[in-house]
């Protein structure tokens, strides 16, 4: 019997919580007992037995508001707006008044519910408990809710597409995609959103707010979900396991977001140009294409992004930090996705299969890429030149080439690019790292696409092929090179002398011969050049190393691009070809020297006479007759010459 106490408050044998009327304590224990004696007459269904809602309650008053739901009345309305609600208790919350203080922290509440909820979390106190696991939860609701994980139980359905949800709350959310309504609003910028929780953590951006704070490492966090997703760093804790493939994860979403990998499932959709995605956020990020926005901004260089998460990412780039380590080798790394990445080259495991050739990857973006060798497909249209790219990364640096903008800047030299991963690799020539190694041979690259693309040197392998004339290549840029070929296409054009070229980087090439920049050094004799490979053959004369071997003679050269062309004496192979007179070369150079002699234009001038000459190796070797030297020495004799066709003709004496 419960005990009465001498201002009438009456206690709970089996729990000891007080009540000041008797009928409150009565109704309270049906909570022990798990009674519901009131019905709904509507559904007319006993616990749990679903019919059109199935729901039984232990208070007389909620059956009372359960009501409304089928009836749709909403006899509460709002004397500012006139819009009407189903509970009182809702004008509270659509007016944003709050009279409930929390007496501990001062946060306020528009419901007292919802206060005494908040104060489980300063006492942490969890007095529900479940029947089948024992996991304990601070509220009677959450319990039920939690049990439909067990029982599989989704009593909520969508009338306008018939998806069902194990809570009420996840249905009114849901509902939203299709109504487009955003009830909450921002009463800073205006923003809305269709959740409070978003709202929420939208206003924490305002006020740089952190609340939720790691107790292993102290970092502080704006939102409990990266908490929650920081702690696994530390615990490399993954209790979520897919049962088809048997994959862990550290968290339940993305386990969820993994079995839409197996199902192929993609059930969210653009309304504005019909593509689908599994995972919600891919939609919001992938709207953000058809609106420009970027609401969210680096506070240290003022740049702006679609996500949240990659202002997070991008500030690290200010900051050096490198929060996700691997626990192999102890390399860090900036992004969880890069380690993931990185600990592939540890276990060899590449899980992602291409379901046309069978070939494996260990990155679900290069199966993609992988995938478009076969489909030839270019989805990502660029609106300033029309031209059709595969990726949308591809197109995002592409329009980089209309804009001009280059906003990655080099804080040792100050150079700037127009991409960040050509920042961070043109930052290795100032270190000189190169942490990207060919497990066969073990050279070492600054890229990694660059091991991929050597690596085929080892396989012979050739996935990009001429739809045309079917020549195979290793690279994707070549066989874009190989193109023109057939197209006659030279799209980059010199905006000084007008000269039109294939590709890019023969045009940058090109353009020093205006300028008369040199940027390749050797630093034995610090003699400057235009292009690296320049000053890779210049080397080759100080090291005397001839690591390129002729399998028909034997000759060694310096240069892999002698022996290229000393191969072709062998084979009589003559692939550069003149289209005045269809005269035959075996090297690019020669080719062009033969043109001068079809156009007779002498642009190249000596300073000192000023003879004039058609191609440019003739007044190199011209000027060594006004200096006297003679670069050329036959390593058998001895004798040198100012020319090399000289020095060729001397070897052949020997």
């Amino acid at each position: 019997m419960p005990k009465e106490r001498g201002k009438s408050v009456y206690d709970c044998d089996i729990c000891g919580k007080s009540f000041s009327v008797k009928v409150n304590l009565a109704t309270h224990k049906f909570t022990h007992t798990g009674e519901k004696p009131h019905h709904c007459d509507i559904c007319e269904q006993k616990l749990y037995q679903y019919d059109i809602c199935g729901k039984s309650f232990s208070q007389n008053c909620h059956i009372t508001k359960h009501k409304l739901t089928h009836t749709r009345e909403k006899p509460y309305h709002c004397d500012i707006c006139s819009k009407s609600l189903i509970r009182r208790s809702a004008t509270l919350t659509h007016t944003g008044e709050k009279p409930y203080h929390c007496d501990i922290c001062g946060k306020s509440f528009s419901m007292r519910v919802n206060l005494a909820k908040h104060k489980l979390t300063h006492t942490g106190e969890k007095p529900y408990q479940c029947d089948i696991c024992d996991k304990s939860f601070a509220r009677r609701s959450a319990v039920t809710v939690h049990k439909r994980i067990h029982t599989g139980d989704k009593p909520y359905h969508c009338d306008i597409c018939g998806k069902s949800f194990s809570n009420c709350s996840g249905l009114t959310c849901h509902r939203r995609i299709h109504t487009g309504e955003k009830p909450y609003h921002c009463d800073i910028c205006g923003k809305s959103f269709s959740m409070k929780f978003n709202l929420d953590t939208h206003k924490l951006t305002h006020t740089g707010e952190k609340p939720y704070q790691c107790d292993i490492c102290g970092k502080s966090f704006s939102r409990n979900g990266a908490l929650a997703k920081h702690r696994h760093t530390h615990t490399g804790k993954k209790p979520y396991q897919c049962d088809i493939c048997g994959k862990l994860f550290s968290l339940k979403g993305n386990l969820t977001t993994h079995k839409l990998i197996h199902t192929g499932e993609k059930p969210y959709q653009c309304d504005i140009c019909g593509k689908s995605f599994s995972v919600r956020v891919n939609l919001v990020t992938h709207k953000v294409i058809h609106t420009g926005e970027k609401p969210y901004q680096c506070d240290i260089c003022g740049k702006s992004f679609t996500q949240r998460s990659t202002v997070t990412i991008h500030k690290r780039i200010h900051t050096g930090e490198k929060p996700y380590h691997c626990d192999i080798c102890s390399k860090s790394f900036s992004r969880c996705g890069y380690l993931v990445t990185h600990k592939l080259t540890h276990t060899g495991d590449k899980p992602y299969q291409c379901d046309i050739c069978g070939k494996s990857f260990s990155r679900n973006g290069d199966l993609a890429k992988h995938k478009h060798t076969h489909t030839g497909e270019k989805p990502h249209q660029c609106d300033i030149c029309g031209k059709s790219f595969s990726l949308q990364c591809n197109l995002s640096k592409h329009r980089l080439t209309h804009t001009g903008e280059k906003p990655y800047q080099c804080d040792i030299c100050g150079k700037s690019f127009s991409r960040n991963s050509d920042l961070a690799t043109h930052k290795f020539t100032h270190t000189g790292e190169k942490p990207y190694s060919c497990d066969i041979c073990g050279k070492s690259f600054t890229h990694r696409s660059a091991v991929t693309v050597h690596k085929r040197t080892h396989t012979g392998e050739k996935p990009y092929q001429c739809d045309i004339c079917d020549k195979s290549f290793s690279q994707s840029g070549d066989l874009s090179t190989h193109r023109f070929i057939h197209t006659g296409e030279k799209p980059y054009h010199c905006d000084i002398c007008g000269k039109s070229f294939t590709l890019k980087v023969v045009l940058t090439k090109h353009k020093r011969t205006h300028t008369g920049e040199k940027p390749y050094h050797c630093d034995i004799c610090s003699k400057s050049f235009i292009q690296k490979g320049q000053l890779s053959r210049h080397k080759g004369i100080h090291s005397g190393v001839k690591s390129h071997h002729c399998d028909t003679c034997g000759e060694s050269f310096s240069v892999k691009a002698k022996l290229t062309n000393h191969k072709r004496t062998h084979t009589g192979e003559k692939p550069y070809h003149c289209d005045i007179c269809s005269k035959s070369f075996i090297q690019k150079g020669h080719l062009s020297r033969h043109k001068g002699v079809h156009s007779g234009m002498k642009s190249h001038h000596c300073d000192t006479c000023g003879e004039s000459f058609s191609v440019k190796a003739k007044l190199t070797n011209h000027k060594l007759t006004h200096t006297g030297e003679k670069p050329y020495h036959c390593d058998i004799c001895g004798e040198s010459f100012s020319e090399i066709d000289h020095w060729t003709t001397h070897r052949l004496i020997h």
